[in-house]
């Protein structure tokens, strides 16, 4: 059964449980607003930003709604950065690309000359500051890091040039206590660091899912307390388990998904390797 067949089935405007959401609808983690409105003044200044958490917690959706917020303010420029773990020459090209600097990077100089003198011209215009954003921050070389930091000061450091959101996992805080960075983690003047959910916010973020996807009837109440129990405050679990129970759904052409679901799906013993191993035991 592809896509289109099963948001028929279940009447859903979209799947709530793949990657690819409409923003409009992506649920806000707890302190995530205040995070974004904080943000927001952070532009006027500039400086860096710091995003943290384990896998699965919803880093990039919640990059994904920096973008939408930012983009809603006049005059301000995002850029994202795809390649964190570039070398030295290969991140003065990106960062070409993304402010459109046509740079040499055999001339470096003149690359960071002409990035500083695209970011003054900028603000001046819009009293905003650029904004670059960098997923999987973790990746990034120390010497990107590092340069990153020079190319966003001015005025022996009295001026940011640059609004920087570092985001990444749990080893990104903790490069920045090795000595070779820690003047950069000095400047981080914002800091969000995402923690695994509680059961009860595990269960509004599904009841959000479902309800802007168009599918409040797609669970009964039993099995989304059954999901957000077995998630481990994972929103990357829920979902990957959410997804399952819809594929087994539609293939059995269920109207409604329930904890007799779950249970056959994720409870059921492969009765095969059961007797397999009783014969090996009994050899033995």
């Amino acid at each position: 059964m592809n896509n289109k067949q099963l948001l028929a089935l279940f009447g859903l405007k979209y799947n709530p449980f793949q990657a690819d959401l409409p923003v409009d609808s992506l649920w806000l983690p707890p302190g995530m607003d205040t995070f974004l409105f904080r943000l927001e003044n952070l532009v006027m200044d500039g400086g860096f930003a710091l995003l943290c958490g384990e896998p699965g917690l919803g880093k990039s959706k919640s990059l994904q709604l920096i973008t939408h917020r930012l983009q809603r303010l006049d005059n301000v420029v995002v850029g994202v950065m795809e390649r964190p773990q570039s070398s030295l020459s290969d991140f003065y090209r990106e960062m070409g690309d993304i402010f459109g600097v046509n740079l040499s990077p055999a001339n470096r100089y003149g690359g960071f000359k002409s990035l500083r003198e695209r970011w003054l011209k900028h603000t001046r215009s819009t009293l905003f500051k650029p904004v670059l954003l960098i997923d999987e921050a973790q990746e990034m070389m120390t010497s990107c890091l590092n340069e990153l930091r020079l190319l966003g000061s001015a005025h022996f450091d009295s001026q940011c040039l640059l609004t920087t959101v570092l985001c990444g996992d749990m080893r990104l805080p903790d490069r920045f206590r090795n000595e070779a960075l820690v003047s950069l983690g000095s400047r981080i003047k914002l800091r969000k660091t995402l923690e695994p959910y509680d059961p009860t916010v595990l269960l509004e973020y599904l009841e959000h899912s479902l309800t802007e996807a168009g599918g409040h009837h797609l669970m009964t109440d039993e099995l989304k307390r059954t999901l957000v129990e077995h998630g481990a405050g994972n929103l990357r679990l829920l979902n990957n388990m959410a997804a399952e129970l819809l594929a087994k759904g539609a293939q059995e052409e269920a109207t409604q998904l329930t904890e007799k679901h779950f249970i056959e799906l994720f409870s059921r013993q492969p009765k095969n390797k059961v007797r397999k191993s009783s014969r090996i035991r009994q050899a033995v």
